[in-house]
């Protein structure tokens, strides 16, 4: 997420009331999760385990609980609590603003596009030409959606990410500041939710297919040309390059990659990345040719227990 306007360390220090450890005047661009993070970045971190990736991460500012070497050319935010204050940044910056249209003023609808009856389309919403947005459909803040694109009822975009810190007196999410980002040819069927970016987006690439009711997790990216069947579940953070197949009710972890022209089969379980141009199965998913054979060898259990006992007696 880039700020409107460049900022610097100091003014930034101020609205978060924190130390900081650099030039006053060091720029400052935006904010990002450390995935997507680029030189005058602010990532946020809170726990040892995770200092040296943050302050080696492309971020040149650091928002961080504790007092280390800044590494050349970056600034350190110090921080009590760094998830406090990234959502502080965040609600500075992207603050909700409630809607009292079903369609924002703010928005931009294009040419032959057409928008069915009871749907939301919320503040700075960009839709291209010729589209088709079904009743019931909710398009969150500054979701983007490109030309030909097709939406069914009751598809939910820009719900916020699925992202809690663990606190004493109860879970804390963090915020929200992203978007949703659908390219040209998308059809998306009914009931699917796609969540917004925290701080980057989430992307269904040109020509990709959804069936209905399948989640897809904050900052996801998917690529040119994906067939995604229903009741698909994907986490946050994972890349599915181009081409790739997941068929009905595979689920998917956080963070991982899965290849081009890679294909899922139904009801797999992927708990890893996926080199591209193989068939998976199973779950953990593994390729179908040795999930399969692991499958025989199962079967022959119980007449290999039989034998022992026969040879036994």
């Amino acid at each position: 997420m880039k700020f409107p306007n460049p900022h610097t360390l100091n003014q930034i220090a101020d609205l978060i009331q924190c130390e900081f450890i650099g030039n006053p005047d060091f720029p400052v661009l935006g904010m990002n999760e450390i995935h997507v993070v680029e030189a005058g970045d602010i990532v946020f971190v809170d726990h040892p385990k995770y200092y040296n990736k943050a302050l080696e991460s492309a971020a040149t500012i650091v928002l961080i609980n504790k007092k280390v070497d800044c590494p050349e050319g970056k600034a350190l935010l110090v921080s009590d609590d760094p998830f406090r204050d990234f959502n502080k940044l965040t609600q500075h910056f992207k603050p909700f603003r409630a809607s009292n249209t079903a369609i924002s003023d703010t928005s931009k609808i294009g040419d032959n596009t057409i928008i069915q009856p009871n749907c939301f389309i919320g503040n700075n919403v960009v839709i291209g030409n010729h589209c088709i947005i079904h009743s019931n459909v909710s398009i969150y803040d500054d979701a983007v959606i490109g030309d030909h694109v097709t939406i069914h009822s009751g598809t939910v975009l820009g719900a916020n990410a699925f992202y809690y810190k663990n606190r004493p007196e109860g879970y804390d999410q963090l915020k929200s500041g992203g978007r949703v980002v659908i390219q040209n040819h998308v059809d998306i069927g009914a009931a699917c939710t796609i969540d917004r970016g925290v701080t980057g987006d989430t992307i269904i690439g040109e020509g990709s297919k959804l069936d209905n009711q399948i989640q897809i997790g904050h900052d996801t990216a998917i690529g040119k040309k994906c067939l995604i069947a229903s009741q698909v579940g994907i986490a946050g953070c994972v890349v599915i390059e181009d081409e790739v197949t997941i068929w009905g009710q595979v689920g998917c972890t956080s963070g991982i990659t899965i290849g081009e022209k890679a294909v899922v089969q139904a009801q797999s379980g992927i708990s890893k990345s996926l080199p591209g141009g193989k068939v998976y199965f199973g779950y953990p998913a593994e390729e179908v040719r040795v999930k399969l054979k692991e499958l025989a060898a199962i079967r022959q259990i119980p007449k290999l227990l039989e034998i022992l006992k026969s040879k036994k007696l």
